[in-house]
């Protein structure tokens, strides 16, 4: 979860006044605001998720405590590719998530026919990285997916109309497992280099090289 700490600083002399941080992990917003709480001079500390629900400190804590043996602080890379020869396409899928104290990397690919466009594909991988999602047990989440895709992205944010009618079902199809497994989405468009993991998964795939890895990633 993705929060803002909001606290009344008190001085010495009585004047208060109410600051906002930025936004970060809901973990690191818990250290920092017990931190604020030592001072002596904090009081009033709450949570603001990006639904604009606030959160009490004994709330946020009781939150971290249920999620820890759950995935959590996940970040979703996906990636199409589609060869307009063959009508093959290659699916790709990088999960970035917390566990148990630890931080882990899931690479999955994966290789469909009877698509019609790099557009169909591109909506195929964001729903392939979904039923990953649902295969970890991720449910009532906030989940960042980041892609390259002007139009998935855009569409799926309603930046855009989706206009292509082969493109309906499958927006509706990825809504509905999102309202499934309780997902709360954030899209982010990067450039094809931002997602280049995704996206030479996604080559793979369209290669015949399956790949299916799950790895620990080393502190920072």
């Amino acid at each position: 979860m993705i929060v803002t700490i909001e606290w009344t600083y008190t001085t010495r002399k009585g004047p208060e006044t109410v600051f906002r941080s930025e936004e970060m992990n809901a973990a690191d917003a818990v250290l920092i605001a017990d931190d604020l709480e030592k001072t002596g001079r904090t009081k009033q500390v709450k949570f603001l998720d990006r639904f604009d629900s606030y959160w009490t400190m004994k709330e946020m804590k009781g939150y971290l405590k249920g999620i820890e043996t759950e995935p959590h602080n996940i970040t979703v890379y996906f990636d199409g590719g589609f060869d307009q020869t063959t009508k093959a396409a290659g699916l790709g899928c990088v999960i970035y998530y917390d566990q148990n104290g630890k931080s882990y990397r899931l690479r999955r690919n994966a290789a469909v026919e009877e698509l019609i466009s790099n557009n169909e594909a591109e909506y195929a991988a964001l729903h392939f990285c979904l039923q990953e999602l649902e295969l970890l047990n991720v449910h009532d989440l906030s989940v960042q997916f980041i892609g390259d895709s002007r139009v998935v992205i855009n569409h799926l944010s309603e930046e855009w109309p989706v206009i292509e009618e082969g493109l309906f079902s499958w927006a509706d199809r990825i809504e509905a497992k999102m309202n499934q497994l309780g997902i709360h989405p954030e899209y982010v468009l990067v450039s094809r280099k931002a997602n280049a993991e995704a996206d030479r998964l996604a080559g793979q795939a369209l290669k015949g090289v399956e790949i299916t890895e799950t790895s620990e990633k080393a502190s920072e």
